[in-house]
């Protein structure tokens, strides 16, 4: 399986009550599949994993591929500081039909690297998909090296990487590092194209939940050879991408995804909802970028 191009990290909606909004979440998947979005990753960061029950979590996976199972690359978010946990839920993952797990480095416990060699062998002896390694050291304050992810790509089913550490000298070190095929994801927007011109395969992007057929176009006009097109629309774009950040995320992309009617605004303790200036920020990069009438 190749994983490559636009991939989302999907937000989840809640509704009034505080629970998952199962009929948006699925609405907004298949808009995704309509919009040509290569790959969908439910319960990540920016799907608010962190305070979602285990059975929510599970739920979530399965309301993801119910709808684009054969459609698109469906990897479900499955990382833990548990090895245990972790395992657990990428077995769900597996048996519900995803393509593939991402499963985020370890946070809190702060592993050494021989810690998180054995963390994601541990996970690869004991399933069968396809693993990515979700490094994002702001979240985990643990790094994974190139050279630690060297040892790990030998391993057959760890099958690449989201990098979130923004450093564009990654991906070529990596390529330099690894001898078997290793799939490079950007997590950072605003580094995606960058990215795959120092060797990385695309991006699983926050902003794909509120501009998703843009940046299909883009990753398609880069695979193309049509960089000027890409670079336009990266350029539009970027904006964007810096105001859903604004305010810890997923707050600003979930009250842009509001302004399409696709989500509603609200966040699960301890976040809120984005305040009146970050509300601004959004819908006027929004508004600039052609993203709202």
């Amino acid at each position: 399986m190749q994983f490559t191009g636009s991939y989302v990290a999907l937000i989840t909606p809640f509704s009034a009550d505080g629970k998952v909004d199962e009929r948006a979440f699925q609405d907004l998947v298949a808009w995704q599949v309509a919009e040509g979005t290569q790959g969908l990753v439910p319960c990540g960061t920016t799907g608010e994993s962190a305070t979602m029950s285990h059975d929510e979590h599970r739920r979530v996976v399965e309301l993801c591929i119910e709808v684009a199972k054969g459609k698109a690359v469906v990897m479900a978010g499955t990382g833990s500081n548990s090895t245990a946990e972790a395992i657990e839920l990428t077995l769900h993952a597996q048996k519900a039909g995803a393509d593939a797990a991402l499963v985020v480095v370890p946070y809190y416990n702060r592993p050494t690297q021989e810690g998180l060699y054995q963390h994601y062998r541990a996970l690869h002896d004991a399933t069968d998909l396809p693993l990515i390694i979700y490094n994002v050291p702001a979240r985990s304050a643990a790094d994974m090296s190139v050279e630690t992810m060297a040892r790990l790509a030998e391993l057959p089913r760890i099958a690449g990487v989201k990098d979130a550490t923004a450093d564009l000298a990654r991906p070529i070190r990596t390529t330099l590092a690894v001898r078997t095929p290793f799939w490079q994801l950007t997590g950072e927007d605003i580094t995606a194209l960058p990215h795959r011109a120092q060797g990385g395969h695309g991006c699983i992007s926050v902003t794909a939940n509120i501009a998703p057929g843009d940046l299909v176009l883009m990753h398609r006009a880069w695979d193309a050879g049509d960089f000027a097109t890409a670079a336009r629309i990266n350029q539009r774009l970027a904006p964007v991408h810096d105001a859903m950040f604004c305010e810890s995320s997923p707050g600003p992309v979930k009250y842009a995804a509001s302004l399409l009617g696709r989500s509603a605004p609200s966040v699960r303790l301890p976040l809120v909802e984005i305040s009146a200036a970050a509300k601004t920020r959004v819908e006027t990069a929004m508004r600039q970028a052609g993203l709202l009438n």
